[in-house]
């Protein structure tokens, strides 16, 4: 098993706390958004979003974090990033996992920023505040979502991590290297600071990766 990751990409670092979590072992690929690595033929011919991550199961291409995911799911059971309970409860967890990677993620990830100082011509400080605004309106949202929907716990749905978390942490490891306010959420803290207790979550942080800078 293959995984084409960037160690500052948060999709990438979505699957790659999936995988930990699993307990799959996987070699790594590595391509450099900020070089345009993305771009050159041969990874444009393996995902032509040109984007990342890609896993490569034998042979088997799948792109895109949340379909990745998927897959693994199904082809590697256990353990569960679902809960084996009812169909309200799973549904809650991909609410919660899909407020963070459709609502937040897409307005805030590398091409959005370097669009908006790039072509829009903005500032660093009009990108910050670009960037806090959406922080805010989105980590609100979820905040009230984990606070007024049953089935809170030690982690985003009771005590055991799962899709929701994984979409949870990367996003406040941006949050955080962009300095966003973080005092309004004290629920999703609280649960970041319970995923990052664990290993899995831990390896998978982008300064961990081998191909940090």
């Amino acid at each position: 098993m293959k995984l084409y990751t960037y160690y500052f990409s948060s999709a990438a670092f979505r699957v790659r706390i999936a995988l930990n979590l699993k307990g799959l072992a996987y070699d790594a690929a590595y391509v450099h958004l900020r070089e345009g690595r993305q771009f050159e033929p041969d990874y444009a011919a393996l995902n032509p979003a040109q984007q990342v991550p890609t896993l490569d199961d034998n042979g088997v291409i799948v792109t895109q974090s949340l379909a990745i995911i998927d897959y693994l799911e199904e082809v590697y059971p256990q353990p569960p990033l679902l809960p084996a309970g009812s169909a309200a409860e799973r549904a809650r967890v991909r609410a919660l996992a899909l407020t963070v990677a459709c609502d937040i993620h897409p307005l805030n990830n590398l091409r959005v920023l370097k669009y908006l100082t790039g072509e829009m011509g903005l500032d660093e400080a009009q990108r910050n505040t670009w960037y806090h605004h959406w922080i805010a309106r989105g980590l609100g949202g979820l905040e009230r979502l984990l606070t007024t929907t049953a089935g809170g716990g030690r982690y985003c749905h009771g005590d055991t991590p799962s899709l929701a978390d994984i979409c949870l942490v990367p996003q406040i490891f941006n949050a955080q290297r962009f300095k966003c306010p973080l005092g309004d959420y004290p629920t999703v803290m609280g649960i970041f600071d319970a995923c990052m207790a664990l290993d899995a979550f831990d390896a998978a942080q982008p300064m961990k990766q081998p191909d940090a800078e």
